[in-house]
């Protein structure tokens, strides 16, 4: 029987009396705040928005995010590729073998050489939502864009934004300015050299609230090049001058994206509306390229649950072998691509797939079509080079005993991770999570979806945790407290991830083990000292990341936080520096300036980190090149201390010395 007087069971009643005081108070103020919205809600508050006006509105509904350019999904991309995305079509339906794209000074043409926008409607289909070709599956059997909204939210979230359309000896062209038409010529006679096609040009709208300096990176344009170069062999796409085609389809995109030697030749493999591509290599885990009518589902869908489900099973099957599904997968990189009607994807950014159907009228499941052509396909070629297989079973081999030597130590480690989800002594959670089945929107804008918002800051030491913790947004955010530098897990087996707390409480944090399916956060955060110690752990960090979760970095998940290495003030005015540049530019503007040096985390203030890690947080997001050979990379920075090494960081160790006087 429990001791109601015992001290840690014991509530005072004058505290239950605080307490049931404070939740009265709470219901009456939320009642009256009810009563009061519920009072001013009348006919005035009903509101029509037209295409434009809603676009410009929410565009997170239309483009996603919007960003400044200096990530890969920020809106000014999907701007350039809802305009390709039109261009694609007409290839696809076999109509124009080069689409042309450039950009310059932050204005981008796009120009393609298909049938060309039907001159009696063009400016309707670039300025009217749901109105387009595409709604009619016999012109545009199996496109990207179905819905009637790409090009319109381009012209909508456009400074500038002008369409020229040539077909059948005629032309037309209007010019539109923040979505609204400014001219518009008739159609007229044309008998020049570019007889057909489309020509689109716009400049995004850098207005408040839009596109604040932005600024466009060629890296990321041409990944986007390459990806639909490899999805439309016979196509040619024209960057600046610079031309992207491919004749291997899928089997280059693996050759240029795996950062490790595959164990074996590409298993390459087109049928009617599917082309798939895979092989084994020695990095742990499964990594994934997925498309649906030359669109990139980054987020794969249901043809990538498909996919890996065959993998498994055909391979299974093959050797006739009670092989478990794990072993069998693990450290497979494959691509599919299909080709769906009336494709239905998660959201407008197309990143997901959705269907469950190849088409809206014959009903054979996604499932189904992938699983029967891997099946027949994959098994075949298995038959066909017995090369292969030999190398594949030993592969398959390996991750089997690697399992079961650490199978004690996994369950052990798992009774640890269920504990830990629920009190991870490590983790400051937040409240809102990348794998969240439901949408949470933002009270400031409901356009915006926060679960793309949420992140976790590794941080070195209780100092700069405490600081991000104290200032965070406890809707997104999360904190990771490293106690220290952590292992060097280079050149260890998968069983570290288990027998190390630390990093096994990471694993549960992230909820990463089973892959990227169920990732709680969308951005992984390395917060660290700008010096040679937190650049230490970040190689650590990084090592860890790319031994035993290299997609986690494929996918554009992990990032490196940047924070001021200065301050510079006087009585009026404060600047925080990042650079060295910054700061002489700082010393030059600011009289009798005060200087302080950030030597860690630590030292800044909740009040000030609060800044640094909010709507401008400066973020590096680390991204792997085919040129970044990972086993060789982590060989030389994070192996043995070799004497290549060591002559390396003598022959530029650098020393620096402040020149400005204190």
């Amino acid at each position: 029987m429990r001791n109601e007087n015992t001290p840690s069971n014991c509530i005072s009643r004058k505290k239950v009396v605080t307490l049931q005081a404070n939740l009265l108070w709470d219901i009456m103020a939320t009642e009256e705040e009810i009563n009061l919205n519920a009072a001013s809600y009348t006919d005035d508050n009903i509101i029509h928005l037209d295409d434009r006006e809603h676009i410009r509105r929410r565009p997170g509904m239309y483009i996603g995010k919007l960003g400044d350019g200096s990530h890969s999904d920020d809106g000014i991309y999907v701007l350039i590729k809802e305009t390709i995305d039109n261009s694609i079509d007409e290839f696809r339906m076999g109509e124009g073998k080069v689409v042309e794209v450039d950009v310059e000074d932050g204005n981008v043409r796009v120009r393609d050489y298909g049938r060309g926008i039907p001159l009696g409607k063009m400016v309707e289909a670039v300025s009217l939502l749901n109105t387009g070709g595409k709604y009619d599956t016999k012109a545009f059997k199996k496109s990207v864009g179905l819905n009637g909204v790409g090009t319109k939210a381009v012209n909508a979230l456009s400074m500038d934004f002008t369409v020229q359309s040539f077909r059948d000896g005629k032309t037309r062209k209007a010019v539109f300015h923040q979505g609204h038409l400014v001219s518009d010529t008739d159609v007229i006679p044309y008998d020049g050299p570019e007889k057909r096609g489309t020509c689109i040009e716009f400049t995004p709208d850098n207005s408040r609230g839009l596109f604040e300096n932005y600024q466009f990176r060629d890296d990321y344009i041409e990944e986007m090049m390459r990806n639909y170069a490899y999805l439309n062999t016979g196509l040619t796409l024209i960057y600046n001058g610079k031309k992207f085609s491919s004749k291997n389809g899928l089997f280059d995109l693996l050759t240029e994206n795996m950062t490790t030697e595959p164990l074996y030749p590409i298993i390459h493999i087109k049928g009617e509306d599917i082309e798939i591509a895979l092989t084994h290599t020695n990095q742990s885990g499964e990594e994934y390229y997925s498309f649906v009518n030359g669109q990139h589902t980054i987020q794969g869908g249901t043809h990538q649950a498909a996919y890996r489900e065959a993998i498994g099973r055909t391979i299974k099957e093959f050797f006739n072998k009670n092989m478990d599904m794990t072993d069998i997968r693990n450290g497979v990189v494959g691509a599919i691509a299909i080709n769906v009607e009336e494709p239905v994807f998660e959201s407008q950014t197309k990143v997901k797939l959705g269907s469950k159907d190849m088409s809206p009228t014959e009903g054979l499941s996604v499932n189904k079509f992938v699983n029967d052509f891997v099946k027949q396909q994959l098994d075949n070629y298995l038959h066909k080079h017995p090369e292969i297989t030999e190398i594949m079973l030993q592969k398959i081999q390996d991750s089997e005993k690697e399992r079961k030597a650490i199978a004690g130590i996994t369950k052990a480690a798992r009774e640890r991770s269920k504990k830990n989800l629920l009190n991870n002594p490590k983790l400051r959670d937040c409240q809102v999570h990348f794998n969240d089945t439901k949408p949470v929107r933002s009270a400031k804008n409901a356009d915006d979806d926060l679960r793309q918002d949420s992140c976790i800051f590794i941080t070195e030491g209780l100092s700069a945790s405490g600081s991000i913790t104290k200032s965070r947004d406890v809707r997104t955010q999360a904190v990771f407290s490293l106690r220290g530098k952590p292992l060097n897990s280079y050149g260890l087996s998968k069983s570290v991830v288990y027998e190390n707390e630390e990093f096994n409480c990471l694993q549960s944090a992230l909820n990463i083990e089973d892959g990227l399916d169920e990732l709680r956060y969308n951005k992984v955060i390395i917060a660290t000292d700008a010096d040679v110690d937190g650049m230490h752990i970040r190689l650590l960090m990084l090592t860890f990341f790319l031994q035993f979760f290299p997609d986690l970095v494929k996918k554009g998940h992990v990032y490196i936080l940047q924070t001021p290495l200065f301050r510079v003030k006087d009585k009026q005015q404060v600047r925080y520096c990042y650079t060295e540049e910054e700061r002489l530019k700082a010393i030059e503007e600011i009289k009798n300036p005060e200087i302080t040096r950030f030597k860690g985390l630590g030292e800044i203030s909740p009040d000030e980190f609060k800044g640094f890690i909010g709507k401008e947080i400066r973020l590096d997001q680390v991204t792997l090149r085919k040129e970044d050979a990972v086993s060789d990379l982590l060989a030389y920075y994070m192996g043995k201390n070799t004497a290549e090494r060591q002559n390396f960081i003598i022959n530029n160790l650098v020393i620096e010395e402040d020149d400005v006087d204190m």
